[in-house]
């Protein structure tokens, strides 16, 4: 097993991974930068290194600082949980440079499914259906009224190398797309580094089924069933739920078979997703593979009795997967809602200080939180300010524990999108399992 192990991330996933190390007998080293002096996660670990200014761009995002970070701390492995470099394959590469073992797979598979449209290509070739559009960047602008005219309104653009919703818009005429080109184009460079654009058909009313597979460097793998993320805003999840409703046993096989599929077919070796839209006549498509992590894999853990962070950990260290599909069970229903600073119906992040933090509790509710009465939300990072996740024997019963828990959940001297989850879970087409892409614009934003 590693001796220790530096956590190139910040907030309640960086908690998540300390847990796990702490129950290992693996020390940590936490990151932070001068934003996040008094974080809870840099209270957890047993040490903490300051990197950096408060913008990612000066700390968390600074590969040069991790990586002698990592070396003055003397770590034999890094976890970059998700988000910032999770998915950078020049940040994998230099760990393999320096002997460090990156927590993850390796960077010549995260640069090939990093680029979404090489990622399509590389779906194709595997015979995993994928969603129809363009399977090579557009030139111009020109290219793309042509191409979205071939595939037919409504489509999405999307950034090559885009993520978190960023670069991506739904376009659902000519026009649209002319005022969107450009900007969606500069948006995706100043984010990414990369302004590359593609189009895809836009699928009216899909589901956002992902799943969670683990593989080994031996071609062992597995998947851990499904999640839906349907519910999103703006293009990215708020709720995520397992076993996703409405889904038959068929379909649910279906989906696994092809996500190992898919990842055996690249090489692929540690935990990632393989994400699907299923579409209204239960066709499915291949839409992109997170390399790392997901923010909603507690799900997972709660209805498969497995924490993946330690597998991760298994798998990097160079063993085999300890299980079979066949010893992979699924038990209850779970669901996780996302808490975001920010106002409920603007979706426009609300910073400041909390004054105020009462969680819920209840032996089936678990909270996965960054914050505390006192803790200052600053405007430098992603607005997610804690995750709760709950499980009954069934949909139904996790619903139930769910609406309660909501309704306990104090926040005080910011605003939060509690409201909005609440609005949503108590509506009767959530109720009814009957939940899409487009749910929030149906039936909350009218």
């Amino acid at each position: 097993m590693f001796k220790k192990l530096l956590i190139a991330n910040r907030g309640e996933i960086a908690l998540r991974i300390i847990r796990t190390c702490k129950r290992l007998g693996i020390q940590t080293a936490a990151v932070y930068s001068e934003a996040d002096m008094e974080s809870l996660h840099v209270k957890a670990a047993d040490e903490a290194w300051l990197i950096g200014k408060p913008r990612v761009s000066e700390s968390y995002l600074n590969i040069d600082k991790i990586i002698e970070t990592a070396k003055q701390a003397g770590v034999d492995a890094i976890h970059p949980g998700y988000g910032l470099l999770s998915e950078n394959s020049r940040f994998a590469e230099r760990c393999r440079e320096e002997n460090i073992t990156f927590i993850g797979p390796s960077p010549e598979v995260i640069a090939k499914m990093g680029d979404k449209i090489e990622a399509r290509k590389a779906m194709e070739k595997a015979r995993v259906p994928v969603v129809p559009g363009t399977t090579n960047s557009l030139s111009g602008l020109k290219e793309a009224l042509c191409t979205a005219e071939e595939i037919g309104y409504p489509v999405m653009l999307k950034a090559s190398f885009g993520g978190g919703g960023i670069g991506m818009q739904l376009i659902r005429n000519e026009d649209d797309l002319k005022k969107a080109y450009e900007g969606n184009k500069k948006r995706a460079a100043d984010f990414f580094g990369d302004g590359t654009m593609y189009i895809e058909r836009f699928l009216e009313r899909a589901r956002h089924i992902e799943i969670q597979i683990l593989t080994d460097e031996y071609g062992n793998a597995v998947y851990l069933w499904e999640r839906d993320c349907s519910i999103q805003r703006r293009q990215q999840k708020i709720i995520e739920e397992a076993p996703a409703p409405l889904l038959d046993e068929s379909m649910r096989t279906k989906l696994g078979e092809a996500a190992v599929k898919a990842a055996l077919s690249i090489g692929y070796a540690n935990a990632g997703t393989i994400e699907f839209l299923v579409d209204e006549k239960n066709d499915f498509y291949f839409l992109e593979m997170n390399t790392r992590l997901q923010v909603e894999h507690p799900v997972t853990e709660e209805i498969t009795g497995l924490d993946l962070v330690k597998e991760q950990i298994h798998i990097a260290k160079g063993n085999t997967l300890s299980f079979s599909q066949e010893d992979v069970k699924r038990n209850g229903h779970a669901i996780e809602v996302r808490i975001y600073a920010e106002d409920p119906q603007t979706f426009f992040p609300s910073p400041g200080r909390i004054t105020d933090l009462q969680l819920p509790e209840h032996p089936n509710v678990r909270h996965e939180c960054a914050v505390s009465s006192g803790t200052a939300v600053t405007p430098y990072y992603d607005p997610m300010i804690a995750k709760m996740i709950v499980k009954g024997k069934n949909r139904d019963e996790a619903i139930r524990i769910l609406t309660g828990a909501l309704s306990q959940y104090k926040v005080k001297g910011i605003k939060t999108n509690i409201p909005l989850l609440e609005d949503i879970v108590r509506s009767s087409a959530f109720q009814k399992g009957g939940v899409h892409t487009d749910f929030i614009q149906q039936h909350l934003l009218k």
